[in-house]
């Protein structure tokens, strides 16, 4: 194939760049983190003997586990707005190559 049969097409863009937070790593953090507050304060008060303590911990984990997540998405928003007040502004060249017909290929 010859350089007279490939044509180069390129053309310039003007983009936004910006740092964007991992919004299912700050939810897992946040639930862990939701988990450990729950143990510790479950460990802090007397469980009931009838109830036992992983029971206890494990119904109350539910609602740690869960605010944890939510908290950690709400601060993964509050991430996301500040680094979009601090994008910037590029321009980029995007190049794109269009081969012509390949050997033993038919044209139209």
């Amino acid at each position: 194939m010859s350089e007279s049969e490939e044509r180069v097409v390129i053309t310039e863009e003007s983009v936004r760049i910006r740092r964007a937070p991992k919004y299912p790593a700050f939810m897992i953090v946040g639930g862990g983190v939701g988990a450990i507050v729950t143990f510790i304060l479950t460990m802090l008060y007397p469980a009931d003997p009838q109830v036992g303590l992983p029971a206890l911990f494990g119904y109350f984990a539910l609602f740690g586990v869960t605010g944890g997540v939510v908290l950690g998405a709400l601060l993964a928003l509050l991430v996301d707005r500040v680094t979009a007040r601090r994008a910037k502004d590029a321009t980029v060249e995007l190049t794109t190559v269009e081969a012509g017909p390949l050997e033993g290929e038919l044209e139209d």
